[in-house]
């Protein structure tokens, strides 16, 4: 087994990369590491290094016809003031995909990305750090 990678890295099948790209990077705070569009792209933030497979990548390739469309996975983004961000992201006409849903743990909402994976934005109540 070889060292871990500075990165945990997740892989989201994409219709459009460079959509992708712009998204990630304009509204969530990613930071892009490389570009090979319109077959792929790597975006990073902080450990999270996001893979983002176009149709003609090798990762989009070799996943089976029935595991194309978006599922129920999603990435997991802490914030430090939900309501700020739910403010800013309708704001850029961006799609909710839930309402505000308020746990022990904290608050949390999905938005969806251009190909429909789903983002999980979370506020942890004071003294948690995740749900």
């Amino acid at each position: 087994m070889t060292a871990p990678d500075q990165y945990a890295s997740v892989r989201y099948l994409v219709d459009d990369v460079q959509a992708a790209i712009d998204f990630y990077t304009t509204h969530l705070g990613f930071t892009l590491n490389t570009s090979a569009a319109p077959a792929f792209a790597d975006v990073v933030r902080g450990p999270l290094r996001l893979l983002l497979s176009g149709p003609a990548s090798s990762g989009a390739r070799a996943t089976p016809a029935d595991a194309t469309t978006a599922g129920r996975n999603r990435i997991h983004l802490a914030v430090d003031d939900l309501d700020s961000e739910i403010d800013r992201l309708r704001a850029a006409g961006l799609p909710f995909r839930s309402e505000l849903v308020t746990g022990p743990g904290g608050r949390q909402i999905l938005l969806a990305d251009p190909a429909g994976n789903l983002i999980e934005l979370f506020q942890p109540t004071r003294g948690t750090t995740s749900a």
